[in-house]
């Protein structure tokens, strides 16, 4: 190992002295490597076995990588859906003494995908424009901290399953940037270089047959700039009502609740002689719902993943007449008696495939499809075994995803 390397990192892992720095990043030993599928990089992109979990590690020039890790840092001390930088490495050589890149380091995110993986299974026909729908909500949380992403793509992008949605995360900062706020024309450019990306990779797609020859991409990419304006402007918009409408006020946070944006502060103005009045959220969080679901039970998921447990919580509370309880003393008997139980129920060869909050999402999904094709209201235990049977066993495990050898899912592209 050259004497010269330097570790830049808040918590440095001594694992990392013992990976094979001396060597160039493409020709690292599948010994080392995580089986893990990735999206096209400009740049050699290894996923890693280190200390029990998986790193993702990325050659880039020296100055790039310190910059992208600070940008990244940034952004998850405002707890932006991102991928959590470990560290940045320089003075690299090889055992003849060359020049080799600097590498980032990134920590993979648990049951994330590539698009490209998505469309590789089999999904719904409208799996790219829920991806779409993802990425827009993404991009307006981003715009709305200041962040100019530059880079815009799917490719840049990485998805969880979140209920029937998904969830994006950003994955390359490398081109992005961090101001006090946004001009109007730094957003416009980034949401249309978004479109033009996005068509470009779905005509890719098209072309390698992975994606239904029915799916309009030039529609696709238009669908982005309408859910992002229209996200902005429900995030964003000042609004006047007469003095009379007052309850137009809390209509306001009930519509931001229900797109999952909490208000943390309003700006309300009337006027000289108070015939109207003037709304416009000042503080607008993301995580409606997973910020009470976290409050009630601790557990930690995806907004619409949230959604839908507080829906099965509400209906439990019903169900058992509580509906005059303290609402933690119920969400507590709910998550030891409905929940946890359905999850444990689950093989656990097989639970490792999904996420808790998403196998109990699928769960209900497929007690709801049996009940109605048999006419009957289907227990919950029966209904974890049927979708352990008939679903689950056959869905690929998006943990340790997809089985692929090394050489074939860490490829340069």
């Amino acid at each position: 190992m050259a004497q010269n390397l330097q570790i830049t990192a808040a918590r440095p892992d001594p694992a990392l002295l013992d990976l094979p720095w001396d060597v160039p990043l493409a020709d690292w030993p599948s010994s080392v490597l995580a089986a893990l599928p990735r999206g096209i990089s400009r740049h050699v992109v290894r996923f890693v076995k280190m200390s029990g979990g998986v790193i993702a590690v990325k050659e880039i020039g020296e100055t790039v990588a310190y910059r992208e890790y600070e940008l990244l840092r940034q952004l998850s001390r405002i707890d932006v859906p991102s991928v959590d930088p470990v560290g940045v490495i320089t003075g690299r050589q090889d055992k003849n003494g060359e020049r080799l890149e600097a590498v980032l380091i990134t920590k993979h995110l648990q049951f994330s995908l590539p698009y490209r993986s998505l469309f590789s299974q089999t999904l719904r026909p409208d799996t790219a424009t829920r991806l779409i729908d993802a990425l827009a909500v993404l991009l307006v949380r981003l715009h709305l901290i200041g962040f100019y992403w530059g880079d815009v793509s799917l490719s840049n992008t990485l998805f969880r399953r979140d209920a029937e949605t998904f969830a994006a995360y950003l994955v390359d900062a490398e081109t992005g940037d961090l101001h006090a706020k946004l001009s109007p024309g730094q957003r416009s450019y980034d949401v249309e270089l978004a479109r033009t990306n996005i068509i470009g990779e779905l005509m890719d797609l098209a072309a390698g047959e992975l994606l239904d020859e029915d799916v309009d991409t030039i529609a696709i990419g238009d669908a982005l700039l309408e859910r992002y304006n229209e996200l902005w402007s429900a995030l964003t918009d000042e609004e006047s009502f007469g003095s009379d409408e007052r309850w137009r006020v809390a209509a306001r946070i009930d519509r931001l609740n229900t797109l999952g944006f909490d208000v943390g502060e309003l700006e309300i103005t009337t006027d000289i002689d108070g015939t109207s009045v003037q709304i416009q959220p000042k503080v607008v969080d993301a995580g409606h719902h997973s910020r009470r679901l976290l409050r009630l039970t601790g557990l930690d998921v995806q907004e619409n993943q949230a959604r839908r447990l507080l829906n099965d919580l509400d209906s439990f509370r019903a169900a058992t007449d509580r509906q005059n309880d303290e609402e933690e003393f119920v969400a507590h008997d709910w998550l030891s008696g409905v929940f946890e139980p359905t999850v444990r129920a689950v093989p656990r060869d097989q639970r490792r495939k999904l996420e808790p909050a998403q196998l109990f999402h699928e769960v209900l999904d497929h007690r709801w499809y049996i009940s109605e094709q048999q006419k009957r209201d289907v227990p919950l235990p029966e209904a974890v075994a049927s979708y352990v049977d008939n679903v689950l066993r056959d869905r690929p495990d998006e943990m340790a995803i997809l089985g692929l050898p090394p050489e074939h899912a860490d490829q340069q592209e």
